[in-house]
């Protein structure tokens, strides 16, 4: 008779427990979500070890299906009794296999039902797992229970939905109805369930489902979109080699509400374009689309088995306005007898040449320059100085048409240096300067050096002056010891070259500078000379 009662519990313990083969399921997970689940599981003396072992079953089914790890579901298990028992952590488990080896490795705990303590274990461990996460992901607690003295949990739920956690409840018994109604995140009809524990496999996927739509992550996006194409990508779904995506197309839908009909590869009407994508395949370009246009595009996973979860993915993007090149034209590197034109967008696909005109206001000679379609920036040369040019860009499509920008530039005014520079002391402390320039453009001269009264000797003061065009010397006094001296020409852009030199207050010296090129440089007495 007790052979009889052992072989009896071991056949229901196969009966009851899914076969390893069924735990090996890497082709047929659930690549749909991203998010945490926490089961509560009620583990106190309340729970017969029938019912345990049966809501442990149950786990096992509900989870089976999903892909685990960050970047997927994470699940971890907190047992309900006298004091909280974490079974298992979020991250303890990223494989289906190590995930139901856990399942069935868990011990029933006895003991009272204190869900109040288990609940702020809970929190704490949500928490935590949401202030490590780079993205904020969803995250989902499901409690197990059979009814009996749920205690004060009215609190502590009410602290997990204020927190962004969705509350699912799973009771094997008829009481409470009211504080379970209370406590789980609506809508009730998909967050609350009561069953027999021998009927509990009934709710499975229904319990499932709601999940799904918690921690779902959006598989179709837009990650990149111009005027003409758009890039889409999607987290992978399928995991066969023999799966693949099937019907890819997007439609067009012009402003005023018109289908477009999309260039190239056109089904019907020329309003699709379907394609068969690899089953690993992540991301696909779509090309030749209407500018300002609305486009869905929709992908159907195509494979051997979850039918009921590899749904088809989708979704809407405008394409943005058309930008013909050049939208912009700027100047820089001015010179005197040059200046660099450049413009954008770069349009290679489109735009076979460019064509630059130029000429200066208000009715200089116009000149041309063509570049072929892939340059976006030239040097325009042998320019007259302080001149106001009319340059315009054109491009040229493939399509005929023509776009032109202008923009007016300016070349800077030739600035030339200071021709001469004489010191000549005349008493302690006391200089004579002199000068020659230039008078073409010429607005004055500015005159720097350093004085001989401070306060810190470490610290000389300095002074300058500005005097008008027509003045060719002046007398500064109160000199410091080898004070130098500079002076420049001031032109209408900026300043020109000029002159620097020691002074040496002795009478009698004369200090002089004077620019190489225009003239013999000479230094009369004791002194030394650069430019500033």
């Amino acid at each position: 008779m007790m052979e009889w009662l052992g072989f009896s519990c071991l056949l229901l313990g196969v009966l009851l427990w899914p076969s390893s083969t069924q735990n090996v399921v890497p082709g047929t997970a659930l690549n749909c979500c991203e998010g945490d689940i926490l089961l509560l599981l009620d583990s106190s003396g309340s729970v017969s070890s029938y019912e345990f072992s049966r809501l442990l079953h149950f786990l096992s089914e509900l989870l089976l299906p999903f892909s685990l790890g960050r970047g997927q579901v994470r699940a971890g298990l907190l047992q309900v009794g006298t004091e909280p028992h974490l079974e298992f952590g979020l991250d303890a488990h990223s494989t289906q296999p190590g995930l139901q080896g856990a399942l069935h490795r868990t011990r029933q705990l006895q003991g009272d039902t204190n869900t109040e303590a288990a609940l702020r274990q809970a929190q704490g461990l949500l928490a935590r797992a949401g202030a490590e996460d780079e993205l904020e992901l969803p995250k989902v607690l499901v409690w197990l229970t059979d009814g009996v003295q749920p205690g004060m949990v009215d609190g502590p739920m009410a602290e997990l939905r204020r927190a962004g956690v969705s509350l699912l409840a799973v009771s094997t018994g008829h009481g409470n109805y009211q504080v379970l109604q209370r406590v789980v995140t609506p809508p009730i009809e998909s967050h609350l369930y009561f069953v027999d524990i021998d009927d509990i496999s009934i709710i499975t996927e229904d319990l499932r489902e709601a999940i799904i739509e918690l921690i779902r992550v959006e598989r179709l996006r837009v990650v990149q979109v111009s005027s003409h194409s758009a890039v889409l990508q999607w987290r992978p779904v399928l995991g066969s080699n023999t799966d693949f995506y099937s019907f890819l197309h997007y439609s067009s839908v012009l402003p005023g509400g018109g289908e477009g009909q999309p260039n190239g590869g056109a089904s019907s009407g020329g309003q699709y374009h379907r394609r068969t994508l690899p089953g690993d395949a992540s991301w696909v370009e779509l090309r030749g689309l209407q500018p300002d246009t609305i486009y869905t595009a929709s992908l159907t996973p195509n494979s051997q088995s979850n039918h009921d979860y590899l749904n088809t993915l989708s979704v809407t993007f405008t394409t943005q306005p058309e930008v013909l090149s050049p939208a912009v034209v700027t100047v820089a590197d001015s010179g005197p007898d040059r200046v660099r034109v450049s413009w954008g967008p770069l349009q290679t696909e489109h735009v076979q040449r460019y064509q630059i005109e130029y000429g200066a206001l208000p009715s200089g000679q116009v000149h041309t320059v063509r570049l072929h379609g892939h340059q976006n920036s030239t040097l325009l040369t042998g320019l007259e100085p302080d001149t106001q040019y009319l340059v315009t860009v054109s491009a040229l499509y493939s399509t005929g048409k023509e776009k032109a920008m202008s923009v007016k530039a300016c070349t800077r005014e030739v600035l030339p240096a200071l021709a001469d520079l004489q010191l000549t002391p005349v008493g302690r402390d006391v200089v004579q300067v002199r000068w020659w320039g230039h008078d073409e453009g010429l607005r004055g001269y500015w005159l720097n050096w350093e004085r001989g009264e401070t306060q810190s000797p470490s610290r000389p003061a300095f002074s300058c002056l500005y005097l008008p065009p027509g003045s060719l010397s002046t007398l500064l006094t109160h000199l410091a010891p080898s004070s130098r001296v500079c002076v420049s020409p001031v032109y209408r852009m900026a300043r020109g070259l000029g002159l620097c030199c020691t002074a040496r207050t002795q009478t009698g010296l004369i200090l002089r500078a004077h620019i190489p090129g225009l003239g013999s440089i000479q230094n009369f007495g004791i002194g030394s000379h650069s430019t500033p």
